[in-house]
């Protein structure tokens, strides 16, 4: 097939001339404004493969603190995506679930469908060894969940469960319900998601664990997962522990304040408040987890069906632009967005 220069590659079908098109991304311009811009796909180095996008996956937390211009100036080097281009605050291409076919460059990975931790663009290239060729149980538009798996099971390994144990989620988005889905597969545990959104209870059901609405959350839990992002979850997660159990926090706040209610019992009580952040691996983990083993871990985590019931509202890259705004409002009922590419159907 011939790419935008003109150029010739091989598939395994004969060699057909394709579309001429311009490869655009998305990027954050200013404060709750976004814009689909062309850009200049750099020529394939030795070591690289060139993509074409399928699908990509809008990250509702971080990528609404930085459509929103909450990423305090003191995290601006700390939050660079893997393949960010620009600057925070603005302008900033930014995100990390991408799911393309490789179109030409490395022999072993050409026309394979491949995960990347590259932002919402069409076309692009990378070097080989930053993309994860993704399972053959695992769906292209499931894939794009990778990113989202590595953060719970960065949080799994954070909160150490055991089998048999009860434990709470507090926050019932894509990372919390896919925590929970982990940590439910744990021989005999009882795992509940409490939310504020009781919708969310039919899909807790079909993933196969407990929901509650936070006035009913269940008390007395071996652990607590939080990720509501939210001062009133926090205080909820907080109250579910037992004697000496902990909160896993897995909400960021970006420049926001948070109230953590440390009065009362939590003293006395001994609880515990340990963070958890997809981007360093545990320090006891660091001697043999990579962060390539971590994602293909990820993948292979995504292999089941039901998880596809986590991608709520399918969206034309073409419509970004415009849907991004609703989709990023936090009272908007949206868990994994995914976004669809020309290449998906063309």
């Amino acid at each position: 097939m011939a790419n935008e220069r003109g150029l010739y590659f091989m598939t395994g079908d004969p060699l057909v001339t394709a579309v001429t098109r311009t490869p655009r991304a998305l990027w954050y311009a200013g404060r709750e404004r976004c814009t689909l811009e062309g850009v200049t796909i750099e020529a394939l180095r030795s070591d690289d493969v060139r993509i074409q996008t399928l699908f990509s996956s809008v990250s509702r937390g971080t990528e609404g603190l930085v459509f929103r211009g909450e990423v305090p100036e003191s995290e601006w080097q700390r939050m660079r995506a893997p393949f960010q281009e620009g600057d925070f605050s603005f302008p900033v291409k930014y995100g990390y679930a991408n799911v393309g076919r490789v179109l030409e460059g490395d022999p072993a990975l050409e026309g394979r469908i491949v995960f990347s931790l590259f932002p919402h663009q069409s076309d692009f290239t990378l070097p080989s060894g930053y993309c994860a060729p993704i399972p053959d149980a695992v769906s292209a538009e499931r894939a794009v969940l990778a990113a989202n798996m590595e953060t719970a099971l960065n949080a799994i390994w954070d909160g150490k469960p055991s089998p048999g144990d009860h434990i709470c989620v507090v926050g019932a988005g894509v990372v919390g319900l896919l925590t929970a889905y982990v940590a439910s597969r744990l021989p005999g545990s009882v795992v509940t998601v409490i939310d504020t959104n009781g919708e969310r209870a039919a899909i807790a059901e079909v993933l196969g664990f407990g929901f509650a609405l936070p006035d009913d959350a269940p008390a007395n839990q071996d652990l607590v997962f939080h990720t509501s992002a939210s001062s009133a979850g926090l205080e909820t997660a907080l109250k579910a522990c037992g004697d000496g159990a902990s909160v896993v926090e897995m909400s960021w706040y970006g420049t926001k304040g948070v109230q953590a209610p440390l009065g009362a019992d939590f003293h006395c009580r001994r609880l515990k408040l340990i963070s958890s952040q997809v981007g360093t691996i545990p320090v006891d983990r660091q001697a043999r987890w990579s962060y390539r083993r971590r994602l293909e871990t990820a993948l292979n985590l995504l292999h089941d069906p039901v998880l596809d019931v986590l991608i709520s509202h399918r969206i034309r890259f073409d419509d970004l632009p415009e849907q991004l705004p609703d989709l990023l409002n936090k009272a908007s009922d949206v868990l994994a967005a995914l976004v669809v590419y020309d290449g998906a159907t063309g």
